[in-house]
């Protein structure tokens, strides 16, 4: 307990990539360059759909709350990584360990939950084009978006709350954020119950949301097969390639970090994967949506005062 009234008063000390010192300064750079990127390119997207006319439709709805999400979730990371790796100082508090936990659990949540829902709207776009507009009411759609979020922060709640129930030993943490699985290392006492607990939530959050994407996608394959254009098959495949892409991105790194138990976890490994759902992912999503997209580009254009036909 006295160790624990330790952590309380003096916090923890972020280890990061100091194991790396002759490659912090460029490490430095490129993460201010990608945080840069995501910032103006998430944010982009939500000004061209709030602007944009023709962007206001369901898919473009719940791109903006990804994008919202995105700068959110670097947001609550990457700057304390940045002053990690200038040497200013690699101390977090308690408190801030805590909260950091609690925002990038309610926003890994939220995402896996969001990625569902762009993956029905994508369904419902293929598969039912005539009842498109019935199926993807706003009501549902803004109903679809509060449900999101609200499971990413009841998972955070209730991982979190079991998690910080247990006393934690020892300061360093070999990570560059507060993440779940570097704090159990921590923990003082067997946290066997609360791991199988964790892993139920995670299994919720991480396992099903993926298994119903992949069925989604099986009928949209399914129902583009069907169909003899050759036209109408690219257009469909490029709207769903990037969506799949930007899931196997992200899901592939959160079942590495979530999905595996306490003891084969690698916490040299682990830092890595971590970067790409928190700071490689967020910052190509919006290149991934809309490199391809002529939506989004006449729409920039047309903003810029360019009115450029992109056809």
């Amino acid at each position: 307990m006295g160790r624990f009234n330790t952590i309380l008063d003096e916090g923890f000390i972020l280890v990061d990539f100091s194991d790396w010192p002759q490659l912090e300064l460029t490490l430095f750079v490129f993460f201010s360059v990608f945080y840069s990127l995501t910032l103006f390119g998430n944010t982009t997207i939500i000004v061209l759909s709030r602007l944009h006319v023709s962007l206001h439709t369901p898919m473009y709805f719940f791109l903006c709350h990804l994008s919202f999400l995105d700068l959110c979730y670097t947001t609550s990371t990457v700057p304390q990584l940045l002053v990690n790796l200038s040497g200013l100082d690699r101390t977090i508090s308690y408190g801030r360990c805590v909260a950091q936990l609690i925002i990038s659990l309610s926003l890994g949540g939220t995402e896996c939950v969001l990625l569902v829902v762009i993956a029905l709207d994508c369904y419902a776009a293929v598969c039912h084009p005539l009842q498109y507009m019935t199926i993807m009411h706003p009501l549902l759609c803004q109903a679809l978006a509060v449900a999101s979020w609200l499971g990413g922060l009841v998972n955070s709640l209730s991982q979190t709350g079991l998690m910080m129930a247990r006393p934690l030993c020892g300061h360093h943490l070999s990570h560059f954020f507060c993440e779940m699985p570097v704090l159990l290392k921590l923990a003082c006492v067997d946290t066997g119950g609360i791991e199988v607990k964790m892993f139920v939530a995670r299994v919720m959050m991480v396992a099903i949301p993926a298994a119903l994407i992949l069925g989604f996608f099986v009928h949209i394959a399914r129902a583009v097969l069907k169909v003899k254009s050759v036209v109408r098959h690219r257009k469909v495949f490029g709207i769903c390639e990037s969506h799949l892409l930007v899931v196997s991105l992200f899901y592939g790194s959160a079942i590495y970090t979530y999905l595996q138990p306490k003891g084969s976890y690698s916490e040299s490994k682990g830092k890595f994967v971590a970067l790409f759902y928190s700071i490689i992912t967020p910052m190509l999503n919006p290149l991934i949506y809309t490199l391809r997209n002529k939506d989004v580009k006449g729409a920039l254009w047309k903003v810029l005062g360019k009115g450029r036909d992109l056809e």
